[in-house]
């Protein structure tokens, strides 16, 4: 089932490039790493479950990218920003080549079921 996203044409003109351009340094940030490391885990200060997919992550020798976008009080646009991209709500937001695996719980069932190992191959 594909994602439901407010099309170009039910947004005013007006307002179309600050709709595409919201925290876009982040995006493009998320985007590059992405790009470059097999394993990216997109989390915020003081959430368990960043820290329990990146102790996941390290307990199966599984080298990843870490980037941290502020805590519970601070940065929330931002984070906004990238849940609005990814579609994802919560964090971590995990990413392996590339793909949007989901948080913590998902990465832990694709690593229980091997999947994250054949992803990785």
């Amino acid at each position: 089932m594909p994602r439901h996203i407010l099309d170009e044409a039910h947004i005013h003109p007006a307002v179309r490039d600050k709709v595409a351009r919201n925290h876009e340094a982040a995006v493009l940030e998320v985007q590059a790493a992405i790009a470059r490391h097999a394993v990216v885990v997109v989390g915020m200060k003081s959430n368990p479950f960043v820290g329990k997919a990146r102790a996941l992550l390290d307990a199966a020798a599984i080298p990843h990218h870490y980037l941290e976008y502020g805590s519970y009080l601070s940065q929330w646009r931002l984070r906004n920003a990238l849940k609005m991209w990814t579609g994802w709500s919560t964090f971590p937001m995990v990413f392996v080549k590339g793909v949007l695996v989901g948080g913590f719980e998902d990465l832990k069932a694709l690593q229980d079921a091997g999947g994250l190992r054949a992803m990785l191959a």
